[in-house]
């Protein structure tokens, strides 16, 4: 998905050489913090970083004073351009900077520096090196150290479950803001990678270890950024469709893993059971994400259509092996359907508990948790045996049984004659 048009690039002092590493840094709207950020970026390479480098500040359509900052400071620093898009997106950005950059090695790295820079050399060097393709920082790591909320822990290690479950990858941390590739496996990718906002980062590793790239994980030092401005949950819907699409395109990347043949009752209550444990962490995180907003009913509500129509898509390619547009439709309105017991199990407990005077998030989370997860057999077999299970063939007009049986006929080979 390449852009129509050339982004605008603003580079008074271009490298007379052609540097190992090009570090863009996307922004949107960061006049706040954006000089700050490069400078303390830029004051480490040129102190400590041993390879050559350029930084790139890829700014996707701000509409604050970022683009006039980031000028500045490529005027101002050795070693900075910026380049502006007229449309918005994270993913835009990297794909307009990295098709554009000359190094042998394209990385980038979220604005705000949450990683720390001493994990940049150990990032990049086994591609400068030919060792490996692609290169990511890991919050969930063993070694790993990372200082935040209890909220975004949660949001981090669901969606990495989640993406590990239904897309059956390797890979640990989807969404840590840094990440490298060896120049000519970022430009093999991009032309396949459909996503231009959040889901970028994981649909291009999805592909990548598709095709068969080796993928180097580097455990990171991490702190939150406190003023995060990230919409959670539309973000996490986002990223829900991505999934979803990915999960159901056509197997055209070599190296793809083969589907998952139907192998029977056991094999299907398997990846039934791996899909609801994704699917229960998923409702538990936007029960607490909406019930502020939405209170209780409404996030039990919104959560359970989000939800139902998750795991039946999951359930559709990975646990009954469907693939393709036939019978869509059908199965997403079977699955919707069967959400409707859960739902009614869940906000009964709530009037349960409401007649009781308990209103406590725990309370409420662990009683419709639970009402969701009941009946969950009783859910697989209605899918096996109503929602998935396959249409006998429509009977042929007698038109085209006839017509059928002359073209037999006229291709039949005739009878030796004795």
């Amino acid at each position: 998905m390449l852009e129509s048009a050339r982004p605008l690039v603003v580079d008074p002092q271009p490298p007379t050489f052609l540097p190992a590493v090009d570090i863009v840094v996307p922004v949107h709207d960061e006049e706040a913090g954006l000089e700050a950020s490069v400078r303390r970026l830029h004051g480490y390479l040129a102190e400590r970083f041993p390879l050559d480098w350029v930084i790139t500040v890829a700014d996707n359509a701000s509409t604050d004073r970022t683009w006039g900052i980031a000028c500045r400071l490529a005027a101002e620093l050795p070693g900075v351009r910026a380049v502006h898009l007229d449309r918005k997106g994270r993913g835009r950005a990297l794909r307009a900077a990295w098709s554009a950059s000359e190094a042998r090695v394209v990385a980038y790295m979220d604005v705000d520096l949450s990683t720390d820079l001493d994990a940049l050399l150990p990032l990049v060097a086994p591609l400068v090196s030919g060792h490996s393709d692609v290169a990511i920082g890991t919050r969930l790591a063993r070694d790993a150290r990372v200082v935040r909320g209890p909220k975004r822990e949660a949001i981090s290690r669901i969606y990495n479950l989640l993406v590990r479950t239904t897309l059956r990858v390797g890979f640990s941390d989807a969404q840590c803001g840094f990440k490298a590739a060896r120049a000519e496996a970022a430009r093999a990718l991009l032309p396949d990678v459909e996503d231009d906002a959040w889901f970028f980062d994981t649909e291009l590793l999805v592909l990548a270890e598709r095709r068969g790239l080796r993928i180097h994980e580097v455990p990171v030092d991490w702190v939150d950024d406190p003023d995060s401005r990230v919409d959670v949950v539309k973000t996490a819907t986002a990223d829900l469709r991505g999934i979803a699409r990915v999960a159901r395109h056509p197997a055209r990347e070599a190296g793809r893993r083969s589907p998952v043949p139907p192998d029977g009752l056991g094999g299907q209550l398997v990846r039934f059971a791996s899909v609801g444990l994704a699917s229960t962490a998923l409702f538990a995180l936007l029960f607490v994400a909406l019930r502020g907003s939405l209170g209780a009913a409404g996030a039990v509500a919104a959560a359970m259509a989000v939800c139902a129509t998750a795991n039946t898509a999951a359930n559709r390619r990975l646990t009954f092996a469907l693939r393709g547009p036939a019978g869509r439709n059908r199965h997403v309105a079977g699955g919707l359907v069967l959400g409707l017991v859960p739902l009614a199990l869940s906000l009964g407990a709530l009037a349960v508990l409401d007649a009781a005077g308990v209103t406590d998030l725990v309370p409420q989370l662990l009683a419709v948790t639970a009402a969701g997860a009941a009946g969950s057999l009783a859910r697989f077999m209605a899918l096996r045996t109503w929602v998935f299970a396959a249409r006998p063939a429509p009977a042929a007009a007698p038109a085209a049984v006839a017509a059928s049986g002359l073209r037999s006929a006229a291709t039949r080979r005739p009878e030796p004659v004795l």
